[in-house]
C-alpha cells in the first residue's frame, strides 16, 4: 500500500488515549512532526533529553513555566517505529481528571492539535503500518464483548483478512496480465486451452470471495449480537428462560399473565457469541390497554429478530402461533419438562426439551443456538475471518464482476469486455483493504474510533 499525502496529517497531533475519569495512571499521546520536541520543551529529568534512547521508559517531571504540574513516564517512538509511522511520544502520568486535562492543554499551547477521533490509527493505514482491514479490527478488538469475538479481531488485526485480500488481487492480476496480452497482440485469439484454464481460475476467484462473503452473518454477530427474541403464549416460561440463560433474576416470574408488560433485553455469552436476548409479553386478547401496548411491541420485535427461541409449557396441548413472522429461523423449546408432558407434544420430534425450574436441556439449548448463530461454520476454537458490512459491499461487487468476466469469456466475446469487468473486480477486492483513495469513506470508517486511537 503506498503512503497517501494529506495537509491534516502534517500536524501534530495530541490526546488523552485513556477513559475519561479518574484512574491510578493516565496515557497521552502526541503523534507528528513536532512531537519531539514539544515533549522536550516541557518534560525534566536528571539526565539530558537527547540522551533519552527510542522506546525506552524515563522518570520525569512535566513543568509549565516554573510550576511542577506531575511526575510522569515517557517514551519516545521516533518514525518510522511507531504505531503511526510517524515521531511518536507517550506521557504517562496520574490519573485526576484535571491534572490529565492540565497536561493536555499544554501540548495544545506548544503546537499540537487535539486529535480526532481514530486520526492515530488513520495516520498508520495511510503510513503504510497496517492495511485497512487491520485499522477496522483495532475497533473491533476494543468493542469485542466474547472470546470468540476478540479472536476473530486479533486474527484480522495480524493481518489474515488482508492476506486472503492479497491472494485474490495476485491471482486476479495474473489472469488480466494474460487477457490483456492477447488485447496487445489482436491477431492471436485465445486458444481452447487457454481458453478452459482462464475460466478454471474465474470460478476459482468466485468460489474464494463466495467463501468470505458467507463469513458476514458471523462478523455481524460477533460484532453486534444475534438478535434473540422469547416469544411464547402467557405462562409458558419466558421469564424463567431469560433468567435461566442470565444466570441471575432479571425478570419478574409470576403465574399471573400479563405480568411482562414491556420488552426485557439483555446480552448474554453463549459458548462465545455474544447473544442479544429479549424477554416479550405474551400475545393475548386483552382489553388492558398498557399490556396491549406490550403486546404491539412484541409484534413489533419479532420482525426483527435474527433468531426466535419458540416456547411453549409441555404439560399444555400445543398452541397456535400464528403470530409469528414467516422465514425466520426459530427454536421450539418445550418448557416444564420435569413434569408429565401433554400427550399430543409425542408426535413432536424436533423441539429442544427443558426445564427452566432444574436447568434440565439447556446445555442441549445453548449449542443449539450457537449453531444457528454460526450456521454450522465455525467452533469456539476456530480462528474466524468474519467480514464487516464495508467488506461484504466491496466482495458483492467484485462477485457480480467476476461472473460477467466468466460469461464474457464463456462467450468467446472480444478480450476487452472481459478486460473491463476484471479491472472492476480488481477495484473491488483493492479497496476492501484499503487501496483507494476516498476521503468520505476513510472519515466515516475513523469516525467510529475513540479519541486518542
Amino acid at each position: 500500500m503506498e503512503p497517501a499525502s494529506h495537509g491534516p496529517e502534517q500536524d501534530t497531533i495530541a490526546a488523552i488515549a485513556t477513559p475519561f475519569g479518574e484512574g491510578a495512571i493516565a496515557i497521552l499521546r502526541l503523534s507528528g512532526p513536532q512531537s519531539i520536541p514539544i515533549a522536550a520543551g516541557i518534560f525534566r529529568s536528571r539526565l539530558p533529553f537527547a540522551s533519552l534512547a527510542p522506546r525506552a521508559q524515563r522518570l520525569g517531571r512535566i513543568i509549565d513555566a516554573a510550576q511542577v504540574l506531575d511526575q510522569v513516564i515517557l517514551s519516545l517512538h521516533p518514525a518510522p517505529a511507531s504505531y503511526t509511522g510517524e515521531d511518536m511520544v507517550e506521557l504517562h502520568c496520574h490519573g485526576g481528571i484535571l491534572l490529565t486535562r492540565r497536561i493536555l492543554d499544554l501540548l495544545l499551547a506548544r503546537g499540537a492539535r487535539l486529535a480526532e477521533p481514530g486520526e492515530f490509527t488513520r495516520r498508520a493505514f495511510l503510513n503504510g503500518k497496517m492495511d485497512l482491514t487491520q485499522a477496522e479490527a483495532v475497533m473491533d478488538l476494543i468493542r469485542a464483548q466474547t472470546d470468540l469475538a476478540l479472536r476473530a479481531a486479533s486474527g484480522q488485526l495480524e493481518g489474515r483478512l488482508g492476506r486472503h485480500i492479497q491472494s485474490l488481487r495476485q491471482a486476479l492480476l495474473s489472469i488480466l496480465a494474460h487477457i490483456e496480452a492477447h488485447i496487445d497482440f489482436p491477431d492471436e485469439d485465445i486458444d481452447p486451452a487457454t481458453n478452459t484454464a482462464l475460466l478454471a481460475r474465474i470460478d476459482s476467484l468466485r468460489a474464494e470471495v463466495a467463501r468470505l462473503l458467507a463469513t458476514a452473518d458471523q462478523g455481524r454477530i460477533l460484532r453486534e449480537g444475534l438478535n434473540t427474541v422469547i416469544f411464547g403464549p402467557p405462562n409458558s416460561g419466558k421469564s424463567s428462560l431469560l433468567n435461566r440463560l442470565l444466570g441471575f433474576e432479571r425478570a419478574i416470574v409470576s403465574p399471573i399473565p400479563g405480568t411482562t408488560r414491556d420488552t426485557v433485553e439483555e446480552v448474554v455469552n453463549l459458548r462465545g457469541i455474544p447473544v442479544r436476548l429479549i424477554d416479550t409479553a405474551g400475545i393475548r386478547p386483552s382489553t388492558d390497554d398498557l399490556e396491549n401496548a406490550g403486546i404491539q411491541r412484541t409484534r413489533h420485535v419479532l420482525a426483527r429478530a435474527a433468531l426466535i427461541l419458540q416456547i411453549a409449557d409441555a404439560t399444555l396441548p400445543p398452541p397456535r402461533h400464528d403470530d409469528l413472522p414467516p422465514h425466520t429461523r426459530a427454536l421450539l423449546l418445550l418448557n416444564k419438562c420435569d413434569l408429565p408432558i401433554h400427550p399430543a407434544w409425542s408426535p413432536v420430534q424436533d423441539a429442544i426439551r427443558i426445564s427452566c425450574k432444574t436447568g434440565a436441556g439447556f446445555d442441549t439449548l445453548t449449542q443449539a443456538i450457537f449453531d444457528a448463530a454460526m450456521q454450522g461454520r465455525a467452533t469456539p476454537d476456530d480462528h474466524l475471518i468474519a467480514i464487516n458490512a464495508r467488506h461484504q459491499s466491496c466482495l458483492t461487487a467484485a462477485s457480480t464482476s467476476l461472473d460477467a468476466a466468466r460469461q464474457s469469456l464463456a462467450q468467446n466475446l472480444s478480450p476487452e469486455f472481459i478486460a473491463i469487468e476484471l479491472r472492476a473486480a480488481l477495484t473491488a477486492i483493492g479497496e476492501v483493504a484499503g487501496r483507494l483513495d476516498t476521503e468520505e469513506l476513510l472519515g466515516e470508517i475513523f469516525s467510529t474510533f475513540c479519541i486518542g486511537k
